[in-house]
């Protein structure tokens, strides 16, 4: 997904208690109208919300369709060449379904935390922090250090972005000018970018960047509509494609997969923002309506890219289209300019954490519009020295997926979730909810360490 991550702080909550919910699958509307133990309603954080332009559900919905469309759904040809069709199709259901649960949970312990607190909205950050003070003892000592842990996880995923990004359009430029003049390496078309990035980055007030993202949006559109133009013509027969891939591949498909589909910043941003957020999460809900229109996008470009360029099948699939047609030149184009565009977007989001949580209440004897400016070249020089160092874009997005969105999106909801039902034990009979939370702490890890590791193995064997 390519959508920015609102990050709200949160203050320290008040000393009030909230009644304990009995029931972890509780019903908003009833709990609401149920009475505190001094005859008060309960705290209800979506009534708290002041919002000045809140989303109605299907503005949420739109959001959260434009989110997908970036340079995970143009990645998913290649992951299926890692898995093959059936085992790719397979899998993507099956990663689609598993992110959209662990979303669900994150959301419906956020509100918990919400509720107990008395705050509207709490961050990723404090949700963590606030959850594990809830949860056992032997998980305390990491209250202190566990804000900081989630924010170096959406830096590190939101700079690892950024360096796909610069790939992506130093490798689409390389791809249309080596027609019309002498071939060169695409570091070289990285580095011409460099000083536009660093302008665009320079951008404090996003607003500035709306109509902007808005035309990115329309333009990216039309190129999804001609890819898939592309991809249909003359395509081979299904059967001239493994159905299933090389295992050792497996993790690469899974990183891809979770880099496309996870959608943890999207979604908080999207929820903290609607107007009637109870809609979000139920059966019938935005997200499950969303995630499952998403789902069937990406098996569909997956599938149908690889099955038209096979093996030969590029980090992104728009690096396949012929070279010497003018319309797939154009596409190429299209692309570069709405990833440029997007870029910003996506560095706001490590510029915030950094400046707003680290560095703004230290730099008392400095000039702080002169260090934040500082602080955002910084990030577009780390981002392009990485991409330069390493202009592997296949693998850095699996890199990236395994390493992060592993633990952002499967992972830490889990264990947020044990957390704030630790006090009551609310875990359901049998204990299954605990049972449940554990297996996918377990398979978050294992996606982190075993992804990470062949992607890095790979990776060095390419360099």
């Amino acid at each position: 997904m390519s959508e920015s991550l609102s990050l709200t702080g949160i203050g320290p909550p008040s000393d009030t208690k909230d009644q304990k919910s009995k029931s972890y699958s509780v019903n908003v509307q009833q709990e609401n109208m149920s009475l505190n133990a001094n005859g008060s309603p309960p705290y209800d954080p979506h009534a708290h919300r002041i919002l000045e332009h809140p989303t109605t559900n299907s503005e949420t919905l739109i959001h959260l369709l434009k989110g997908s469309l970036g340079t995970g759904i143009l990645a998913m040809p290649n992951a299926f060449y890692n898995s093959g069709l059936l085992v790719g199709t397979v899998g993507t259901i099956l990663i689609g379904i598993l992110c959209t649960y662990c979303l669900h949970v994150l959301v419906r312990s956020q509100y918990l935390l919400c509720k107990k607190h008395r705050v509207p909205i709490l961050s990723y950050p404090d949700s963590m922090k606030y959850a594990l003070q809830d949860g056992p003892a032997f998980l305390k000592f990491g209250v202190p250090l566990s804000a900081i842990v989630v924010d170096g996880f959406l830096i590190v995923y939101q700079l690892g972005i950024c360096c796909v990004y610069i790939m992506f359009i130093g490798t689409s430029i390389k791809q249309v000018l080596d027609i019309y003049i002498e071939p060169m390496n695409e570091r070289y078309y990285m580095l011409m970018m460099l000083i536009p990035l660093v302008a665009i980055n320079l951008i404090r007030n996003l607003k500035l960047l709306a109509p902007f993202s808005q035309g990115a949006n329309i333009i990216t559109f039309a190129g999804l509509a001609i890819v898939l133009w592309y991809i249909f013509v003359d395509l081979p027969p299904i059967s001239s494609r493994p159905l299933i891939g090389e295992p050792r591949n497996y993790t690469l498909f899974v990183g891809t997969t979770l880099f496309a589909l996870e959608a943890v910043g999207v979604v908080l941003a999207l929820e903290n923002n609607m107007k009637t957020p109870a809609s979000f999460g139920g059966t019938t809900g935005v997200l499950n309506i969303g995630m499952t229109i998403i789902t069937i996008m990406y098996v569909g470009m997956g599938f149908f890219g690889y099955v038209k360029y096979g093996e030969f099948v590029e980090g992104s699939v728009t690096l396949n289209l012929p070279n010497g047609d003018i319309l797939s030149q154009a596409v190429k184009l299209i692309f570069a300019v709405a990833i440029f565009i997007t870029y910003a977007l996506q560095a706001y989001v490590p510029v915030e954490i950094i400046w707003n949580t680290y560095m703004k209440k230290r730099v008392q004897n400095w000039d702080k519009t002169t260090m934040e400016y500082l602080l955002r070249i910084s990030v577009v020089l780390v981002t392009f020295l990485l991409a330069v160092a390493i202009p592997l874009l296949d693998l850095f997005i699996s890199l990236f997926g395994a390493l992060c969105l592993s633990v952002l999106g499967i992972g830490f909801p889990a264990l947020i979730e044990i957390c704030v039902l630790w006090p009551e034990r609310n875990f359901g009979r049998f204990n299954y909810v605990l049972i449940k939370d554990i297996i996918l702490i377990i398979i978050g890890i294992l996606a982190l360490v075993l992804g990470t590791y062949i992607s890095l193995q790979d990776i060095a064997r390419k360099l």
